[in-house]
């Protein structure tokens, strides 16, 4: 089980520096694979022992090898995190099919995370190519009525909360979430079922409102996406495997 655990967090943290990139630029129209991975500052080509996921960062002090700029410590953290991420969905799944699955799941949130915190977009483009992925994965490994049921989960999904969206503006007297929020409640049904993705909202909402309440309280001019928090709800709800049934049982006691 080590083992395991060990490989599935080191592919976490080399995904996840891509996921970094992806989420970094595509929603600034830029390719994700030119130029390659490079320091912001002098435009150093980075070389593969400086591509190594958090040990780089460590070795070279938390700064560029070129230049001697510091390097934020968002990169390493990230990798950790999806590192750790990976390797607690094997330890939730173990070697099935479903961890595919779900690791498809965690990949599209880790990179709407990265887009949506820098840059308040949630891109089609991740959206369109992660779907893909999950309808195919879907289909193959549960078959046509399962992947059947999930779509209409995921349209009932992204009706909800489209609805929440219409009643915020309707209350707020101005937009209250963006698109993007909507089009990924259509992927929270898909995985998880529309009531799951309904407990996903509130406890984004949970997690979100202290953060929220802080950025806010810095400066008021300042926009929270909601995106990230979405996402969190939703990676806890995938990690521990919540049921609906449960969720009641738990508010019935």
């Amino acid at each position: 089980m080590v083992y395991f655990i060990i490989n599935f967090f080191i592919l976490g943290t080399i995904l996840g520096s891509f996921y970094q990139v992806v989420g970094d630029r595509l929603p600034r129209g830029k390719s994700i694979v030119k130029p390659p991975s490079h320091c912001p500052n002098c435009e150093h080509r980075l070389t593969p022992l400086e591509l190594i996921p958090i040990w780089s960062y460590l070795l070279q002090g938390g700064k560029c090898k070129n230049c001697k700029e510091k390097i934020s410590i968002v990169y390493p953290l990230y990798e950790l995190a999806c590192g750790s991420l990976f390797a607690l969905a094997y330890l939730s799944y173990g070697l099935t099919w479903d961890l595919l699955i779900v690791l498809t799941f965690i990949s599209i949130l880790l990179i709407i995370f990265v887009s949506d915190f820098k840059y308040m977009i949630i891109s089609d483009e991740v959206l369109v190519v992660g779907g893909i992925f999950l309808f195919l994965e879907i289909w193959l490994i549960k078959g046509s009525t399962v992947l059947g049921n999930a779509i209409i989960n995921g349209v009932i999904a992204f009706i909800i909360m489209f609805l929440i969206k219409q009643l915020g503006d309707w209350m707020f007297k101005k937009e209250s979430m963006g698109g993007g929020d909507i089009k990924l409640l259509f992927f929270f049904g898909l995985i998880m079922s529309w009531q799951m993705s309904i407990v996903a909202i509130f406890l984004g909402s949970i997690i979100g409102l202290p953060i929220s309440l802080f950025i806010l309280y810095k400066d008021k001019s300042n926009i929270v996406p909601f995106g990230p928090f979405l996402s969190a709800g939703a990676l806890i709800i995938a990690l521990l495997q919540l049921k609906f049934d449960f969720i009641i049982n738990l508010i019935s006691i």
